[in-house]
């Protein structure tokens, strides 16, 4: 009466392919990537959605994007950089603003025209002038001067001026 056992059932291909041939390791890695996306999401790569046309053509109303947080860990921030700015503590929105002035830097707008220590700043990125005239103001030593793209706006409608540097979150990804 003896009976040989009978050959085990072969797993479904669609259950292999979901859940892997053993389900333990399957769940660590799963657990493993659920880690490192929150990681990632809060602490490295942080979501924006852009709201409003201040830094339009070159970023659009609506569209999302992301903030590197690591991008000034070994470097300071330069000139032409694309930054999240924290208004302040505590505060949920972020402004988006591309930097235009250094600490220690005199920064005045003349027909437009970005004017760094007396020298006009070359804006390839800008697709039309303003006509903004604002006289020249000392950027801090722990402070960047920051404004948006879309100069043709108001000024009055425009959020631009000194940041200091704890505000700048981070650089934009793309």
């Amino acid at each position: 009466m003896d009976r040989k056992a009978e050959p085990a059932e072969p797993t479904p291909w669609v259950r292999t392919i979901l859940i892997g041939r053993n389900p333990g390791f399957t769940l660590v890695r799963i657990v493993v990537l659920v880690i490192t996306c929150f990681i990632v999401s809060k602490f490295v790569l942080r979501p924006i959605r852009i709201e409003g046309i201040s830094m339009f053509p070159t970023y659009k109303d609506r569209h999302i994007n992301f903030i590197n947080r690591l991008a000034y860990w070994s470097h300071e921030p330069e000139r032409g950089d694309v930054v999240g700015i924290r208004p302040g503590p505590g505060e949920s929105i972020m402004y988006l603003k591309r930097i235009v002035g250094l600490p220690g830097e005199e920064i005045a707008f003349h027909h437009g025209h970005v004017v760094v220590n007396g020298q006009v700043l070359p804006e390839p990125y800008l697709v039309e002038r303003s006509d903004w005239e604002i006289p020249a103001v000392k950027v801090g030593p722990d402070e960047y001067f920051v404004v948006g793209d879309n100069r043709s706006m108001n000024k009055a409608d425009h959020t631009f001026g000194r940041t200091h540097r704890e505000r700048i979150v981070g650089r934009i990804l793309l």
